[in-house]
């Protein structure tokens, strides 16, 4: 699916990215108002930013703290909400990252993810105990051919 993540309307210049499905928790915080972390699933990545829905309504322009804390250390990034539409009973937000470094850190703790995913199934269904690095190398072996890369 290819989505115009920093388009302004008109603007025939527009960047498009590939944005690449994913499921991994989230945490977000706005950087002004002190609001509580809300729990969130991201939607997706891309090389420009990301998306997730919520709750909570958050309008485009702010900055808000993304904290994945599924990997140690905790990852965090500041981001800008580039959108945010209404979709039922919740909002769908879209964010840029910052810079192309950004970018890519937040795509290295996506594999780092679907590694612990990968170590934890074996565990259910094998009973097979991984360390992080015996896993890292079987879901390599297995699954990084099938990982989408980043479109730049």
């Amino acid at each position: 699916m290819v989505v115009s993540v920093f388009s302004k309307e008109g603007d025939r210049s527009q960047r498009e990215y590939i944005r690449h499905p994913i499921n991994i928790p989230i945490h977000i915080a706005q950087q002004q108002g002190a609001d509580a972390s809300l729990g969130v699933r991201m939607n997706n990545v891309s090389v420009g930013g990301l998306s997730f829905r919520t709750a909570k309504f958050i309008d485009a322009g702010k900055t808000i703290k993304i904290q994945i804390d599924s990997v140690q250390p905790c990852f965090e990034v500041d981001a800008l909400v580039q959108w945010c539409h209404q979709v039922d009973n919740e909002f769908e937000i879209g964010v840029k990252f910052g810079d192309m470094e950004d970018a890519f850190r937040v795509r290295m703790v996506e594999q780092v993810c679907h590694i612990e995913q990968y170590r934890q199934l074996v565990w259910r269904q094998e009973k097979r105990y991984l360390t992080g690095e015996a896993a890292a190398a079987e879901w390599i072996e297995h699954y990084a051919h099938q990982f989408p890369a980043l479109d730049i």
